[in-house]
């Protein structure tokens, strides 16, 4: 049953999830929890895993999940639904609609669902920020340490802006974040 519940968790997360892994946070979230997978903490420690180790952040999601449930199968069930809704939708854009990307209204659907993609990953990294800085909202508490972090990230990633006159690369950025994780959190 494990089995089943995995594919289906991951296969609905692959079908809905649009604009990427960031956009596709908030569905994992919600299936991942209501399954009872992992605990929300546990899962917010696993999203930052997966972004700073090789792979789509998706996959590596799915396949810890489906690891630590129900082993080598569970991960590989896992991580085929996960990715079969993608492989299939690209094999049909690529067949079919080759043409007709050029059309004004499969145009005007995707320049529609730009907003969307970006308003979902707004809410998801506003929701990882408050949610760490803050604790959840039934118990307030104020985590200083998480705080500071986020802090110095902004300011080096505005900083590096100003006087680098461009942006700065999200590796250097996970690099300030691991260092700075492992001063305040491992003192």
């Amino acid at each position: 049953m494990i089995y089943l519940d995995l594919f289906l968790g991951f296969l609905k997360v692959g079908c809905f999830a649009f604009g990427g892994a960031y956009g596709a946070i908030p569905l994992i979230r919600d299936v991942v929890l209501s399954y009872g997978w992992l605990s929300d903490e546990t899962l917010t420690y696993m999203i930052a895993v997966s972004e700073s180790t090789p792979g789509p952040i998706i996959v590596n999601l799915a396949t810890y999940v489906g690891s630590s449930q129900a082993g080598m199968l569970g991960a590989i069930m896992s991580t085929l639904a996960v990715v079969i809704p993608s492989f299939i939708i690209i094999l049909l854009v690529t067949a079919l609609l080759k043409t007709e990307l050029k059309n004004k209204y499969v145009q005007a659907v995707l320049r529609g669902l730009k907003p969307c993609v970006i308003g979902i990953v707004l809410a998801t990294g506003i929701y990882m920020v408050f949610g760490n800085c803050f604790g959840a909202i039934s118990s307030v508490t104020v985590n200083v340490q998480a705080i500071t972090i986020t802090a110095l990230l902004v300011a080096s990633m505005f900083g590096y802006k100003h006087f680098a006159k461009k942006k700065q690369s999200p590796i250097l950025l996970i690099i300030i974040s691991a260092v700075a994780g492992m001063a305040v959190y491992g003192i």
